[in-house]
Parts: structure tokens; C-alpha cells; sequence
């Protein structure tokens, strides 16, 4: 068919995304020699009436008002003006085209056209190859996408060879030491020898044949430390530590372990059970009675009573912090928008509905010149401007109200960005079913369908880089299509189909094998039911590529048609892939033919045990900061990066949406006081409540960067003087960590690291008698031989009646200021008999009424909050 092309571009007076290219490039020449900026989009479509293209060239594809329209030809560029073509590498999600292609499929009542966009660049000015070529860098990213050709094709539509069965790997059970490491290096495994060893000794000895290429893959993605928190998991054996009370709180630690495990085979000593083992106390000694416990560990869920026009229900209360550093760092708009759309699916595959979400991320000086850049690496300011559009972009899509951004600088972050969102989810209790996969069974794939892209999202996650980062791992990113992950939102919200779910699975990295192979111990799925985005996908890809907008659901048979229907009326595409079965393993068919036949014991083993050392050394000295005089020591509070209020990142997120914020991101009559917490109603969908629920975060990369230990303390007090100030009962919340720390590898004192801060929290968690109820680790922050700093952040959660919460803003003038301060000891560390005397103190006056406005103390102490609170 007849390809029609045409350029759109933005009449002068609304040109707002040519103004700020150009202040870019402005940025990143550190010149003026780029006079003039206009962009183009680019529209190729195929399979679509003629009729219907002219129907659409001022409705869908421009608006008159507002765009100029060409028609085959693109403007002809001044003399001193020249060209720069962009489009997304083959397989990248579109937005542009796929929204144009539904648009037209809508009005047309036909079927979808085929849609490929560019973008074109009319760049003015006198400008030197060295120049030109900046400009290219700055514009394009090489992992999402490649300079376009200026011709027209003859077709749009792309071709592809039908792929074979994977392949058996032939002399896998018979490869020596050097084999398997030469295997290791060709096949970029993210496993170590020993796990490949380990593996080929199940095939040797159990399966006695060689693994498909498949298997091979899919058990590579199901240990990595993204899915099974290997490094977390990994035994610690020897311990020394200098510092004397992080040595006492390790003898704690260990005399809990045997209050804990009495009776039973204790767990090995390693960093999971250092970040569980406080939870497992408070549970066990009574204090813990509102934890909602179940096999679905999708995300840290609570038992909270929430008053719908006066009469108590019962609800699921459901948080989770995810990370999205590997793909962030090397693609920021994707990257930082599936960062949220990764965090919405684990509660939502809960059932719950996600209604507010924090951001707090990590970034080097983004004031650095461009020309300063790391080699392999892109520039900080590129970084933290694409990603706070991918994420703000994705949440605006969906519909979720982001109530506190925070982005925090320090040196180490230029190893690795750190991309973290935290999202807020609750339910009625009883619409949430969890019940045990059975035999007949079916597991049912709704949402988005399976492209290349996205391949490699787990281990790719789960490596340190290096400068060859940027150029191989483009295929791992994937762009986020908010308005389809919508759909699963309403249709999970909807209490006729999520009752009919047994158990759900979100296709986070690992795609079909880890989100259906999570789901029952036993398999037989299906691939060739499994949707594609084109053909020509391998069964390799169409087993482990990542999606974002999936869901798997496990329903019983006789349910499976009226869940469909549920679906279809939210313009959902369901099929069932898989059934449940008695036998104990995870089966992948294509074509007919097993590619994949892997005892689920097997799988469940993580992998060869690992063994490590840990050292702890002493704290790094911290500097005494000297100051000429108060109004120096102000001026140079309000110059740091880490201080200032960030209005301008904030202002690009929406904390309104869904009518339910009760705190804004920044308070007082002009708007200019930062929020501490972020606040917002239960979304009730029938009647009225002042049922609440809040959240704040505690993290210094200064203080945790000389000590761990004392960094991860201080970020759980911090959490919850927040929560405190704002006036909830210390007594009633919930924590969740996010780790971000280095590759540890065989280093003693690099494992160190962590294993302090998590004693840290320990310690605070049991003294402040508040449980870390769930967490994520992320253990890759590595490039070449530079680290980001040791990173726990503390999230704490509560709930609270919206009219009685006291926000950080002063009200009114003649009102008294004091301090309320903890004592420390000559450690530096806190009394804690003296922080809850605080803690008590604060909050019994709040529900006394006599506090009019609260701030806890940070970074920056009392000359920061002294001058917040008063803006």
C-alpha cells in the first residue's frame, strides 16, 4: 500500500519545546552560536484508506490553530540551517505512533494503520563539525535512538524470519573448568562459575542430557540478584568489627537469633536476615499484631481500620519502594518512568489500588559541564532532566498524584543514578482472595503484548558496568505505556474481577519466567499463546523479555471466561498461557516441542551457596565545618544542592490528581515551605472519610558515607520524626528500606558496607519498637572502580485522621518557637530512651492541640528548618 508522509511542526507562538533545545544546546556548547531551534515530527503511515489519512491530517495528526502541516516534503532549510533526523531504534515503543495508529483505528472503524515517526531538527547557526557533533550527543541517546534517514521508503512495515527452536547446547554436561568459564564470558551470563557449575551438575546428574539455550537463560534470570537477592542471600561466615558499639549491636543481633529461631533450624547469618529479623521480633513478641501476612510478597501490606462516613471498614494498607538504577542510568526517560510503573504493579498485583507515589533519587553535581562528562558515561544534567520527565510524564499518564520529590547529590552517584519510587496502594480487605494454585488451573496474560526489547532486564539490572554499558545494553530498556497500565488499575479496582483472582504475578524484569513461573511450583506454558508486539521473537525472548504493562492472574478454569469479559470491558487483551499442574516443574512449549523442563526444586535453590567475610572498619573522621559568621554560614546552607528547596524538580510533577492530597508538596500562604511528609485520603469510592495515609523518608549520603551504621539509624529516626512532627502515634507505623550500595564481589570491607548500615537499622528498629515490613536491595551502584555512597533510605508509613495533621509551614506570626532535641552519647549516636521521651512529648502535645506547625530536623539542622519553615 501507498506510504503518506507529513511534518508537524508548532506555529512560533507555541513552539515551547524548541525554546528549551535550544537553551540546551546553549548549555552544552557554553556558547551562543546556535541562533535558532525548530523540531519536527515525522509521520509515516501505511495500511490506511486515503480517505481516512485526509480525514486525520488536521484531527489527529495536527491541530490548525496551533501546527503548521506539510505534505510529502519537508521545509527547505536556510543556508545557514541544517538537518538532524532522530528516530527509535527498530523495536523501541513508540508513544507517538502507537497513540496516532489507535487514534485512527477509532475513528476509521478499520483496522490499525502502521505509524513510524521521527523527529527532525532545523538547527540555525554557524557551527563547526566539533559543534555539530555535540549537538548529536546532546540529542541523541544511542540507546533509544539513531539518526534517521531523510528518504522516504517505499513500505514501513518491517519483515521478519521465522525463528527456529532454540538450540541444545551441545557438550554443556562434558565442558571442563575452562569451558564453563570461556561459556561464562561468550554467553554474558550473570552468574558466577560456581552457579554455572552448580547448574551443569543438575543437568549431569538429574535431567542427564545438555539444556536448551533457553533453559539456560531463564535459569540465568531467575538467580540473578535483581529476582532473588543473591547478595542478600549470600552466607556470611567471618565477621570483624572494630568500632565497639557496632560490635555490641552485632551480640545483640545474635542473642535475638537465638530468641528467634528457638526450637527451629536457624537461618544462616546474611544480609536478609539482618534486614527481616527486626520484624520477626516485634511479630513475636506481640508487637507487631497489624501485619498482613500471606504466600504473596508483592509489597509490604498492613491491616488499618478507615472510617467511610463515619462507620469503621476494614482495609489493606499496601507500600513498596522500587528501583530503577541500571535502566535510568543509561536510558532516563524510560528508565525513570518504569522505575513508577514497576512500583504501581507490585501493590496493584496485590489488588490494591495505588493512589500517591514519593520520588527520591540520587545524581552528581548536575552543574558539571558537559565537557567534563565521564567517558562512557551521559551527562549528569542530561540524567536528571530526562529522567524527572520520564517519571512525572508516566504518572500524570496513569493518573497518580506524586507528593514529594527529593533528588539528592552527592560525588559518589555518577557511578550509577539512583532512580527510586515509592508508592502508596489500599484496598477493602474483601476484595482481596489469596488462595493456593491448584491443578486445572489457568493462568491468564492480560495487558501488554511481548517485543525485543526489555531483554536482559533482570541481569542486566544485576551487573556493575563499565564504559561498554551505554552501547550493549540498549536492548534492556524499555519506554513505559502509562495509559495501558491504567486499564489493569480499573480493572483490578473492580471487585467482580478481583475476587475471581487466586494468586497474581506483575511481569517485572524476567518477563514470562519469573512472573508466571512465581506463580505455582507447577508449569506448562504455552509461548506460542503469547502475545507479540511483531514476529520473528525466539523462544528465548518470548520466555524472558521484561513488559511493562503485563499481569498474570491464576483463575480457577470455570472463572477463566468471565474474567475475560471483565477485561474486554476495559479494552484489555487477555490469553491464557499456562496451566497449573501436579507435578512439581516449570515446562516452556513452542511449537509443540519442550524448550524448557526444569524441576522446580531446582530452580528454588538460587543457585551455588555462597560464602563471604565481612569487616567492619572504624568511621571516617567527619570534618568540622568553620564558619566566618552566621550570615556566611546561611549563605552557604542555601547554596548546597542538597538544601535548597528543589521547587523548579517539583513543580514538573502533579500532586493533585485523584482529589485526595491532603498535604501539598510545599506549604505557607506563598507556597514555598517543602513538605516533609507526603499525605493523602484513602481513595473510598462510596461516601466520605478522614482516614489518611502518610509516608516520609530519612537518608544523609554525608553522615552514611562515614558511617554506615550511623547513616542507617539516623535515616530510621529521621522517617519517623517526620511522621512524628506531622502528628502520628510513634507507635503506629510501618518502615520499608531501599539498600543502593556498590558490587561488594570477594571484598571484606566492601561487604562491610552494608552489613553496618542494616546493624544501624536494626538497632533502631528494636529500640523505636517500629518494623521494616519489606524493603529492596540493590547491590550493582558499581562503574569501573568508583562507588555510590553506602545508601539506606528509611521509609515510614502510618495512618491518621487527615483533619488532625499538623504540616511544617508557620501560621502566624507571635508564635513561640522550641526545639525538642534528643541527647547523643561521645560516639555521636542517639539516646534512645531520650528519642522516644521526644517522640512522646511532640505527639501528646499535638493531640493536645497545642502545636500549630512541626518540622523535624535534617541535613542541615536548625538554621535549615528555622529558615523553611518560614518562607
Amino acid at each position: 500500500m501507498t506510504v503518506f508522509r507529513c511534518f508537524v511542526e508548532k506555529k512560533p507562538a507555541y513552539a515551547v519545546e524548541s525554546k528549551s533545545i535550544l537553551n540546551d544546546l546553549h548549555v552544552a556548547l557554553r556558547n551562543q552560536n546556535v541562533e535558532a531551534v525548530r523540531v519536527l515530527n515525522r509521520y509515516d503511515l501505511e495500511n490506511v484508506d486515503e480517505e481516512d489519512y485526509i480525514a486525520a491530517k488536521y484531527t489527529i495528526l495536527s491541530e490548525p490553530q496551533v501546527d503548521f502541516f506539510y505534505e510529502e516534503e519537508a521545509p527547505t532549510p536556510d543556508y545557514d540551517e541544517y538537518i538532524l533526523a532522530t528516530e527509535y531504534l527498530p523495536g523501541q515503543f513508540d508513544q507517538r505512533a502507537d497513540s496516532c495508529a489507535q487514534c485512527i483505528q477509532l475513528s476509521s472503524m478499520k483496522q490499525k494503520p502502521t505509524v513510524k515517526t521521527a523527529r527532525l531538527y532545523y538547527i540555525k547557526g554557524k557551527l563547526n563539525d566539533d559543534e555539530k557533533k555535540l549537538i548529536e550527543e546532546t540529542l541523541i541517546n544511542p540507546v533509544e535512538a539513531r539518526i534517521a534517514s531523510l528518504e522516504k521508503p517505499e513500505t514501513i512495515i518491517m519483515s521478519f524470519e521465522t525463528p527456529e527452536l532454540p538450540p541444545v547446547i551441545d557438550g554443556f554436561i562434558k565442558l571442563d573448568e575452562e569451558g564453563l568459564k570461556k561459556f561464562l564470558k561468550e554467553h554474558g551470563l550473570a552468574m558466577d562459575l560456581e552457579d554455572l557449575k552448580f547448574m551443569q551438575e543438575y543437568f549431569q546428574k538429574i535431567e542427564c542430557r545438555n539444556p536448551t539455550i533457553t533453559e539456560v537463560r531463564v535459569i540465568d534470570t531467575y538467580w540473578s540478584d535483581h529476582c532473588r537477592h543473591t547478595t542478600f542471600h549470600t552466607v556470611i561466615d567471618d565477621v570483624e568489627i572494630q568500632p565497639e558499639y557496632v560490635k555490641d549491636t552485632y551480640l545483640n543481633y545474635l542473642d535475638l537469633r537465638n530468641h528467634i529461631y528457638e526450637g527451629r533450624t536457624p537461618k544462616p547469618v546474611c544480609l536478609m536476615d539482618l534486614g527481616t529479623i527486626g520484624a520477626k521480633a516485634l511479630k513475636k513478641y506481640g508487637k507487631l499484631t497489624d501485619l498482613d501476612e500471606s504466600e504473596e510478597i508483592n509489597a509490604c501490606s498492613a491491616k488499618i481500620k478507615v472510617d467511610v462516613d463515619g462507620e469503621d471498614q476494614d482495609w489493606l494498607l499496601m507500600f513498596k519502594n522500587e528501583t530503577h538504577n541500571h535502566p535510568t542510568e543509561i536510558e532516563p526517560f524510560g528508565g525513570a518512568a518504569t522505575c513508577l510503573g514497576g512500583a504501581i504493579r507490585d501493590p496493584l498485583s496485590g489488588r490494591s489500588y495505588v493512589y500517591q507515589a514519593m520520588r527520591v533519587t540520587g545524581a552528581a553535581n548536575p552543574l558539571t559541564p558537559i565537557s567534563e562528562t565521564m567517558k562512557g558515561k551521559l551527562p549528569q544534567r542530561k540524567l536528571v532532566t530526562t529522567a524527572a520527565a520520564g517519571y512525572s510524564s508516566y504518572g500524570n499518564q496513569i493518573g497518580l498524584a506524586t507528593g514529594l520529590v527529593r533528588e539528592i547529590y552527592h560525588p559518589g552517584y555518577v557511578a550509577k543514578r539512583m532512580e527510586v519510587g515509592a508508592v502508596i496502594a489500599a484496598a477493602p480487605e474483601e476484595n482481596v482472595v489469596r488462595l493456593r494454585p491448584e491443578p486445572e488451573d489457568v493462568v491468564i496474560l492480560l495487558g501488554g503484548r511481548t517485543g525485543r526489547d526489555g531483554c536482559g532486564g533482570a541481569t542486566g539490572s544485576s551487573k556493575s558496568h563499565n564504559i561498554e554499558s551505554l552501547e550493549s545494553c540498549g536492548a534492556e530498556v524499555q519506554k513505559g505505556n502509562a495509559p495501558e497500565e491504567r486499564k489493569l488499575q480499573r480493572l483490578f479496582r473492580n471487585p467482580e474481577a478481583a475476587k475471581l483472582i487466586k494468586r497474581c504475578n506483575d511481569f517485572g524484569a524476567g518477563g514470562v519466567a519469573v512472573a508466571i513461573g512465581e506463580l505455582a511450583d507447577g508449569l506448562v506454558i504455552d509461548l506460542n499463546k503469547v502475545p507479540k508486539k511483531y514476529e520473528g521473537l525466539n523462544g528465548t525472548e518470548l520466555a524472558i523479555s521484561e513488559s511493562q504493562e503485563r499481569m498474570a492472574v491464576v483463575v480457577r478454569k470455570e472463572d477463566a471466561e468471565k474474567f475475560q469479559e471483565l477485561a474486554s470491558m476495559e479494552n484489555l487483551e487477555t490469553t491464557i498461557v499456562a496451566q497449573v499442574t501436579e507435578e512439581p516443574r516449570m515446562i516452556m512449549t513452542l511449537q509443540g516441542e519442550e524448550i524448557v523442563n526444569i524441576s522446580r526444586e531446582f530452580l528454588n535453590t538460587n543457585g551455588a551457596s555462597r560464602h563471604t567475610s565481612v569487616v567492619v572498619g572504624e568511621d571516617q573522621p567527619e570534618e568540622e565545618v568553620q564558619v566566618e559568621s552566621l550570615r556566611a554560614g546561611m549563605d552557604k546552607l542555601v547554596e548546597d544542592l542538597n538544601i535548597c528547596s528543589q521547587k523548579g524538580l517539583a513543580e514538573r510533577f502533579d500532586a493533585t490528581i485523584g482529589s485526595g492530597t491532603v498535604c501539598m508538596p510545599f506549604g505557607g500562604k506563598y507556597q514555598m515551605t517543602p513538605s516533609q511528609v507526603m499525605a493523602a485520603k484513602i481513595p473510598v469510592l462510596d461516601g466520605e472519610t478522614d482516614t489518611a495515609s502518610l509516608m516520609a523518608y530519612g537518608y544523609d549520603p554525608e553522615l552514611s558515607s562515614l558511617s554506615p551504621y550511623k547513616g542507617a539509624m539516623a535515616a530510621v529516626i529521621e522517617a519517623m520524626s517526620k511522621l512524628v512532627a506531622a502528628g502520628i502515634d510513634p507507635k503506629h507505623a510501618w518502615l520499608s528500606f531501599q539498600e543502593y550500595f556498590g558490587r561488594t564481589g570477594d571484598n571484606p570491607e566492601k561487604w562491610g558496607k552494608p552489613f553496618a548500615a542494616l546493624l544501624g537499622a536494626l538497632k533502631a528498629q528494636a529500640e523505636l519498637e517500629v518494623a521494616a515490613i519489606g524493603g529492596k536491595d540493590s547491590m550493582s551502584g558499581t562503574f569501573e572502580d568508583i562507588d555510590v555512597p553506602p545508601t539506606l533510605i528509611a521509609f515510614a508509613v502510618s495512618t491518621a485522621k487527615a483533619s488532625r495533621i499538623v504540616t511544617n509551614e508557620w501560621k502566624a506570626k507571635d508564635h513561640y518557637i522550641y526545639a525538642v532535641m534528643p541527647e547523643y552519647d561521645e560516639n555521636g549516636i542517639a539516646d534512645f530512651n531520650s528519642v522516644r521521651d521526644v517522640f512522646d512529648k511532640v505527639y501528646s502535645l499535638i493531640s493536645l492541640g497545642c502545636v500549630k506547625s512541626a518540622c523535624a530536623l535534617e541535613r542541615g539542622g536548625t538554621a535549615e528548618a528555622l529558615l523553611k519553615c518560614s518562607l
